[in-house]
């Protein structure tokens, strides 16, 4: 025997229990969930097992109308159901025709997903062996009602666009209702369903990152080459940007004294230092009405000063007019000025070419009658 072989035998057989076992086969997919054989478990249950949960009211015409459905689908499954419209509230169990031990559980989903409003023939396929679901309760996340609000519309999207493509990526059937959001798929995509959401309702990442980084690994996933790398140097790292939050106004901290503030005067030592509280009740009385006829005269005085102010004229719009009208004649008297004295130029222009044209003519008269003679 070679020392190799020996090394071999040594590193293959650890332990006496560290043997080749039948089904460590790579022909076996251990994953596969195989489809439940009645003939596995032909003498049924020992005991009965039930579940209960109730549903808010606004469900109870819904439930009405398609419970026939509901209990036709778990009547082949040989479960129980029953509604209860006084109490409110759904029930399921096993009865002596049940054979899966785990469709109990399965109808505990199904009536889980009725009453966080899930439709009937979308619920009814959790009680497949591949289909799961997952309750995600959002209501205890987030404090303020406002921000809650907004965080949840947007895992919801602009007309359900982020749901949608979450649905899609994520191959899960996703519905946001009031304080929880239900899920319907495989364990992996119920997984990156409850991330996404939990990352979205505390502010940690947006959906729609959460869905480049989603569609990246997908492509990713559909190339042979990539399949067996690490795939962090091709995803995008989302950093948070800090956002500037108002500032808290500080208080200004007084000067620390070790002895108490103090004492305010009482009321009776209010009355003690003006005298009051040795006067008779008539009188006491007489200066409360006294002060009380004053305050009502100041009050009606200040009333009437109200009122007579409404018709007092403004002063400023006056002083504008008066201004105003000032102008205006200035401006009238200057332009008649101004018309007198061109007037009178032009007048005074007449009269000197009229004079030059009576000299002309003499003139011109006394050289005809020379060349006449």
């Amino acid at each position: 025997m070679d020392v190799e072989e020996v090394a071999e035998k040594g590193k293959r057989h650890k332990g006496k229990h560290d043997k080749p076992k039948p089904w460590d086969d790579e022909t076996v997919d251990h994953w596969k969930v195989e489809k439940f054989d009645p003939s596995w478990n032909e003498g049924g249950l020992l005991e009965v097992s039930s579940f209960s949960t109730l549903f808010p009211q606004y469900r109870e015409k819904y439930l009405q109308e398609a419970w026939p459905i509901v209990k036709g689908a778990l009547k082949e499954h040989g479960i129980s159901c029953e509604l209860d419209l006084v109490k409110g509230s759904m029930t399921v169990s096993t009865t002596r025709k049940t054979r899966d031990p785990y469709i109990i559980v399965k109808s505990r989903d199904l009536i889980k997903l009725l009453s966080r409003s899930v439709p009937a023939p979308q619920a009814i396929k959790v009680l497949n062996d591949e289909m799961q679901c997952d309750i995600i309760k959002i209501g205890g996340l987030v404090r303020n009602k406002e921000k809650f609000v907004k965080r949840r519309q947007r895992l919801v999207g602009p007309n359900s666009s982020t749901l949608k493509a979450l649905e899609i990526l994520t191959g899960c059937y996703i519905l946001v209702q009031g304080n929880s959001v239900a899920s319907m798929g495989s364990f992996k995509g119920l997984k990156q369903v409850r991330r996404i959401v939990e990352e979205c309702m505390l502010n940690k990442m947006h959906p729609l990152y959460n869905i480049k980084v989603l569609m990246m690994r997908r492509d990713l996933a559909s190339n042979p080459e990539l399949a067996n790398e690490n795939w962090d140097r091709f995803l995008p790292k989302f950093k948070k940007k800090n956002v500037k939050q108002k500032k808290v106004k500080s208080k200004e901290k007084k000067e620390y004294t070790p002895f108490p503030p103090p004492p305010q005067p009482s009321k009776i030592d209010m009355q003690l230092d003006s005298g009051e509280y040795f006067l008779s009740d008539k009188k006491k009385s007489a200066k409360k009405w006294q002060e009380r006829q004053e305050k009502q005269a100041e009050k009606i005085a200040e009333n009437k000063r109200k009122r007579e102010e409404a018709f007092k004229p403004p002063e400023e719009a006056q002083k504008q007019e008066d201004d105003k009208i000032k102008n205006d004649k200035e401006d009238i008297a200057a332009m008649t000025t101004s018309l007198k004295k061109k007037a009178k130029e032009l007048g005074n222009r007449k009269s000197a070419d009229s004079i030059d044209d009576a000299e002309m003519y003499i003139a011109a008269s006394k050289k005809k009658s020379k060349s006449n003679k």
